[in-house]
């Protein structure tokens, strides 16, 4: 993952090869490394009614202690489809990040242990790859409702 870090104040940012959509105001966020399915996955939960926020590149800035993701300026309202090209697509402008998504790592327990990962200060949920055809529609269930704490 290639961190860009920058300090303004009161805010700290940074740029992550990631890609991010939103559903309602909340984001996902999703990393993982070139070629790994990042705008796949998003195309599927744009499929399905999110919004796109950025795709390759997502500015993140902190504000208090929550996360915002950002599209950078370059090609705002766009994400690549391998094999069909550069899409256009619509968008937000910006969204809260509430989970990340890791697509490097598949998940192999049937209920994992609550996982999370630390983003300028801000802890938030990480959920891996599950390969499942229902996993774009869990995504977008945890972005409605969150997880159940049992």
């Amino acid at each position: 993952m290639s961190v860009k870090e920058v300090r303004t104040s009161p805010e700290i940012s940074k740029t992550l090869h990631a890609t991010a959509v939103a559903l309602n105001g909340k984001a996902v966020l999703i990393l993982g490394r070139s070629g790994s399915g990042k705008s796949g996955f998003a195309l599927q939960l744009m499929a399905c009614g999110a919004l796109l926020v950025a795709d390759d590149r997502v500015h993140i800035t902190k504000q208090d202690q929550f996360l915002q993701a950002h599209a950078p300026d370059t090609l705002p309202g766009h994400v690549e489809a391998r094999g069909v090209g550069i899409l256009k697509a619509d968008y937000v402008q910006s969204a809260e990040i509430v989970l990340v998504v890791d697509l490097e790592t598949a998940e192999k327990d049937r209920l994992p242990v609550p996982r999370s990962c630390s983003i300028l200060g801000v802890n938030l949920p990480v959920v891996r790859r599950v390969d499942a055809p229902y996993f774009p529609a869990a995504i977008l269930q945890f972005l409605k409702s969150g997880r159940a704490e049992l």
